[in-house]
This record gives C-alpha cells, sequence and structure tokens, in this order.
C-alpha cells in the first residue's frame, strides 16, 4: 500500500503535522514524497484518512496498491519496516537502560523513589505498545526491550516484597507436573524463547508442545504454561532471562547448561555482564535462522541444533 503527496510548501507547521502521522501510522519513506504500508484493511483505511487531511491542507495524495517488479524486492521493503522499529526500539531500550542501572543499585539507595520508578515503566510499557503497532514484521529489536522493561518490573516487585516472604522453589513432583502440558509463547520467536524451548524439550519435557500466539491479551488455557511473556509463569526475573529463571528453576545444576546460560544472557540483555566470547557468533547464527524463515516450529528446529551442539562442546570441553 502506497501513498503518494504533494504539499504545500506552507505553512511549515502542516508539511511537519503530515510526517508525524506517516511516522504515528509506521510507514517507510520508499522515495521522497512516496511512502508505504503493508497492504490490509486498517492500513488502507489510515492512509485514506490521511490523504483526506492533506487535501483539507491544501495538498494533493493518492493512495494505492502496488507490485514492485523492478528495484526494491519485497525483503528489502520489509527491512525498512524492521529498520525503523528496530531504531525505535533502542531508543527506548536507552531511556530503559538509565533506569535499569539505577535499580541495579542496592534497593536503599532507590526505594523511596519506587513510585517514580513505577510511574516510569508504565510511560516505558505505553511507548512499548504503540511500537510494537506498527511493528508490522516483528523487528528483533522487541525481545530485548521486552526483557529490559521484565527486569524492572521484576526488580520494583523485589523491593516491594515482604523480606521474610520465601522465595517459592520447585520440588521434584511440582516439576514432574508440569510434563504433558502446553507451553506457550509469543510468534516471531528469537533467541531466548529459541533458547527455553530447547531446554525444556531436552531436559523438562520431550514430548512439550510449544504453542505461538499474539501476546495481545493472550488468555492461557487451562493447563497451559506461558514463558517469555508478561505475567508469564517463567519470564525474565530481574536481571535474569527466562532461559536462566527455567533453568534455575527446573534443571539439575550442569555446567555445560550454565555456560549456554550465560550466552543467551549476553545476547538477549545486551549488558556484557558474562563477556562470553561465544555470543557474538552464536547471535549472528540465530538471527541467520530467523532471517531464513517466519515459521516458529522451524526456527527452533534449527535453533535446538544449534544449542545442541554447545551442549555437547561445553560437556566435552569441561571432561
Amino acid at each position: 500500500m502506497l501513498l503518494a503527496h504533494q504539499l504545500p510548501p506552507k505553512p511549515a507547521y502542516f508539511r511537519v503535522k503530515v510526517w508525524r502521522r506517516l511516522q504515528g501510522l509506521g510507514a517507510v519513506a520508499i522515495k521522497n514524497s512516496l511512502y508505504a504500508l503493508p497492504a490490509g484493511e486498517q492500513t488502507q483505511e489510515d492512509f485514506q484518512w490521511l490523504l483526506r487531511e492533506i487535501a483539507e491542507g491544501g495538498g494533493e495524495a493518492a493512495v494505492f496498491e502496488a507490485r514492485f517488479i523492478d528495484g526494491l524486492t519485497d525483503r528489502e521493503v520489509r527491512a525498512l519496516f524492521d529498520k525503523a522499529r528496530d531504531a525505535d526500539y533502542e531508543a527506548l531500550a536507552a531511556d530503559a537502560r538509565m533506569v535499569a542501572e539505577v535499580l541495579a543499585g542496592e534497593p536503599e539507595t532507590w526505594s523511596a523513589r519506587n513510585g517514580e520508578f513505577r510511574t516510569q515503566l508504565t510511560k516505558l510499557r505505553r511507548r512499548l505498545a504503540e511500537i510494537v503497532a506498527i511493528d508490522f514484521f516483528g523487528a528483533g529489536g522487541r525481545e530485548p526491550v521486552e526483557g529490559l522493561l521484565a527486569g524492572i518490573e521484576a526488580r520494583l516487585a523485589q523491593a516491594e516484597r515482604d523480606p521474610e516472604q520465601e522465595e517459592e522453589t520447585m520440588d521434584a513432583d511440582t516439576i514432574g507436573e508440569l510434563k504433558g502440558r502446553a507451553w506457550v509463547t509469543r510468534r516471531g520467536v528469537q533467541v531466548d524463547r529459541i533458547a527455553s524451548a530447547w531446554l525444556i524439550r531436552r531436559f523438562i519435557d520431550p514430548e512439550a508442545r510449544i504453542k505461538f500466539v499474539l501476546d495481545k491479551g493472550y488468555l492461557p488455557e487451562s493447563g497451559e504454561l506461558r514463558f517469555d511473556m508478561f505475567e508469564a509463569e517463567f519470564t525474565h526475573e530481574g536481571d535474569h532471562c527466562t532461559f536462566e529463571v527455567l533453568l534455575a528453576k527446573l534443571v539439575p545444576p550442569d555446567h555445560a547448561l550454565q555456560a549456554i546460560a550465560e550466552i543467551v544472557h549476553d545476547i538477549d540483555l545486551k549488558d556484557g555482564k558474562f563477556q562470553r566470547e561465544e555470543a557474538a557468533g552464536i547471535r549472528i547464527l540465530l538471527a541467520g535462522i530467523a532471517a531464513a524463515t517466519d515459521d516458529d516450529e522451524r526456527r527452533l528446529e534449527r535453533g535446538a541444533a544449534v544449542f545442541e551442539d554447545l551442549y555437547g562442546y561445553f560437556r566435552k570441553k569441561r571432561d
């Protein structure tokens, strides 16, 4: 879906208004004054309303569906959308890191400002929701931001928790009850979810069924277990990614798995906590898998091979 427009030179604020409206819709510039959105009823309606605003402001515009025959490919156009959203996610991540850095200190140094940080977290989540609404193809920058926000939430909750309250742990019987369940996560799996799914099927329940859903307002069915989602049974806690949380709660200590957890952490949270030299290569490898297919089960299958080989490597390395 394309919109072409010609705007009057004055007033200047009108040109800025149109530009902001296009940004708010998630449109990307193909050429000067030529903007694209994925074809669909909602995007067509969005462009038509904007066309009306342009006409009322003294400009000219046209909306039409198009197919590129030469020049840009569909993959290249999609990359433009992903690049724009990744820039939005990175700007949000930068602001979230500033909050996370403060909360990384002892709670005594910031607990008096807990309400202030709660307000900031609410604003960050609102911004995230606005970006997700125009993230048409699932840009890779979303997952790290969600991890940062989940970490902030966990840190605030930790400070608010009764210090005498014992942390829940899972015994062998409880872990056994997790078998035969459906595990639910968001569509468009990336690093942490790929690694977590491998861990679940490899060490918790070999027959586990992974269900991929749109996370907006998803209500789990009876018996389902969510992971790496907001309000999930297993997700980020503090500065731990979902893989680390699953490993700590459900799997006996294993030096090879701990090494993998450190790699996944460094890739997912981008904080360089463990400085794993393997992280850069594994990140590119998993990004290649995600770029090669949109099929989530296929991503899990190919990603599982990567983590299985990593696991074998680290086991032999210690031996």
